[in-house]
């Protein structure tokens, strides 16, 4: 059963939220994943937030641009945690979806992440789900070390070749 839904008002936002996917698949973490606009199919949405709680879902990411209603209109539906992704935009570049966001009415929080910030998502919900789940916190434990070792890796890679090959490495 999911633990996690992913939600996006447009597909053009599934790169995004793909990065929130595939760190919780990383972690082992359950997902369900789907197109709502809380815009164009209000009544579907709304029976879409009111039963996420009775399908077993205990943390909602919602992506959303622009106007960015998704994350604050399932965190008035939904009791637990929201994680609200502000996409990038064309416009503003996603600075309209990131102050829409954070900018939710006392009582009715939205954890934001980056503008983009598919992966910080994923990992967020992950810690979340872990505060009453042992084997994800060690499973996150790891997946931190990995990221640290990485980091160590190209230091170390770095300082042997020096910048100049490191660079022309990356192109």
């Amino acid at each position: 059963m999911a633990n996690v839904s992913i939600v996006m008002g447009s597909d053009s936002d599934m790169p995004v939220m793909a990065q929130a996917a595939e760190v919780l698949e990383k972690l082992g973490v359950e997902f369900e994943m789907t197109v709502i606009s809380a815009h164009r199919e209000p009544d579907i949405f709304f029976e879409y937030a009111k039963t996420a709680e009775a399908r077993g879902i205990k943390v909602i990411i919602a992506g959303a641009g622009k106007a960015a209603h998704l994350p604050g209109m399932c965190a008035a539906l939904f009791p637990m945690p929201v994680i609200g992704i502000p996409m990038k935009t064309s416009d503003l570049g996603g600075v309209d979806s990131l102050y829409s966001i954070v900018q939710m009415p006392s009582g009715i929080p939205v954890a934001t992440v980056a503008i983009n910030g598919g992966t910080n998502a994923g990992i967020l919900a992950a810690k979340i789900l872990a505060a009453g789940d042992g084997e994800l916190l060690a499973r996150l434990k790891d997946y931190s070390e990995k990221l640290k070792n990485d980091v160590v890796k190209k230091a170390e890679k770095l300082e042997q070749i020096g910048y100049r090959e490191y660079l022309s490495q990356m192109k």
